[in-house]
């Protein structure tokens, strides 16, 4: 199936918060003359999405992205999660309940639109999942160990078994051995936060409570899992770069775009 044939549609929904923690005013970070928000707009356009719109809880990133000439839907900014403000905007635009929506986060302003593509598709194809996200093999073992990194193990048909921060699968005999080299064949995933969601599914997960499971690993995909409904996961089509976290994450960025 080509780009320009895809049997289904769907929306991309970009979360923009001003108030990032680490990185305060982050949409609005200037990259090569235009703001980090337009950046991913402009790669969420080039995908085969047939609407894309910046959720964001602040009237400052608002009036940029109408700048721009982008959609907006202005959100509440007590949202616990990005799956919450997701729902909100699901609801403002009256989705039908097997709309697909993909989350393209906000600060990731060298998202391939190709990869956009695919977890769409996946959802559309793979009916027995509610959820579609997109992983990537790990081949250091550093990032294997690293808690920040979260890894994800699935079954042969490509449903997830679980994600976590811990070095999951665990080679138990080669660790015995040796805890510095990934032994041949164990092919550990990271997860890429990527995600398509079937609208009615998302008006199901503002109505659970968190997972006690979700609250020790603080990872709200496994709310999901928790409550029944599968996550598809394959790996992404092109390599997806990293997003923008903190300060340096901007310089890298603007490095590459100069």
């Amino acid at each position: 199936m080509t780009e320009q044939s895809l049997s289904f549609t769907f929306d991309v929904i970009i979360p923009a918060r001003y108030g990032s923690s680490r990185l305060p005013g982050k949409p609005l970070a200037d990259i090569a003359g235009k703001t980090m928000v337009q950046r991913v707009y402009e790669r969420a356009r080039e995908s085969a999405a047939e609407r894309v719109i910046v959720a964001t809880d602040d009237t400052r990133v608002a009036d940029v992205v109408r700048g721009f000439g982008g959609d907006v839907c202005m959100t509440s900014a007590e949202h616990a999660s990005g799956t919450d403000r997701l729902q909100e905007v699901a609801t403002a635009l009256g989705a039908a309940a097997d709309r697909i929506l993909v989350n393209v986060q906000g600060d990731e302003p060298l998202i391939p639109p190709a990869v956009i593509n695919q977890v769409a598709r996946n959802l559309a194809t793979n009916t027995a999942a509610g959820v579609a996200t997109l992983a990537e093999p790990i081949t250091a073992c550093d990032d294997f160990l690293n808690p920040n990194i979260v890894k994800v193990v699935a079954e042969g048909s490509g449903l997830a078994r679980y994600f976590s921060r811990a070095p999951i699968p665990w080679p138990r005999d080669a660790f015995a051995r040796e805890r510095n080299v990934l032994p041949e064949g164990l092919n550990p995933r990271r997860h890429i936060g990527i995600y398509a969601y079937r609208a009615g599914l998302l008006n199901q997960f503002v109505s659970w409570p968190m997972a006690p499971i979700e609250q020790f690993e603080a990872l709200e995909q496994l709310r999901f899992l928790y409550n029944g409904h599968a996550i598809h996961v394959a790996d992404a089509c092109e390599e997806v770069p990293g997003g923008v976290d903190t300060e340096q994450d901007l310089e890298r960025m603007r490095a590459l775009f100069a």
